[in-house]
């Protein structure tokens, strides 16, 4: 090869990507292996166990306690189903034409409607 001449990608520039790839996975492997995490707390096993869903779901969770047994599904699928089918049908179900907020005072109203709900929801299943 000469000292004017670029390097083909097969093999020169190949065998170098995969030094170095194969050099950072063994650095990685190296550090995974000198500093373990520490994943989270203790387990009690004696304590009973209360699942609790992540924080986005929370306000579900909360509905789930207004409409226990056979309402479930109302409170927790039809109910959110329908409000943010609202929000996702709103451009459509509203045929103005003003694109400020201010002009538009019954989407924002359902919109912080919602919002509100939902975090007042998530909130009240936090206490």
């Amino acid at each position: 090869m000469t000292a004017g001449s670029e390097k083909k990608l097969f093999p020169y520039f190949l065998f170098e990507i995969a030094l170095v790839a194969l050099l950072t996975l063994e650095a990685v492997l190296l550090f995974a292996v000198l500093f373990p995490s520490h994943l989270g707390r203790e387990i009690d096993f004696s304590a009973p166990y209360q699942p609790r869903p992540e924080w986005y779901f929370l306000f579900l969770y909360q509905l789930t306690k207004y409409f226990p047994g056979r309402l479930t599904f109302v409170g927790a699928v039809l109910l959110p189903g329908f409000a943010f089918s609202l929000m996702l049908l709103a451009p459509f179900l509203d045929k103005g034409s003003a694109t400020a907020l201010r002009e538009r005072p019954g989407a924002a109203a359902a919109a912080l409607a919602l919002l509100a709900s939902m975090t007042i929801l998530t909130v009240l299943s936090l206490v």
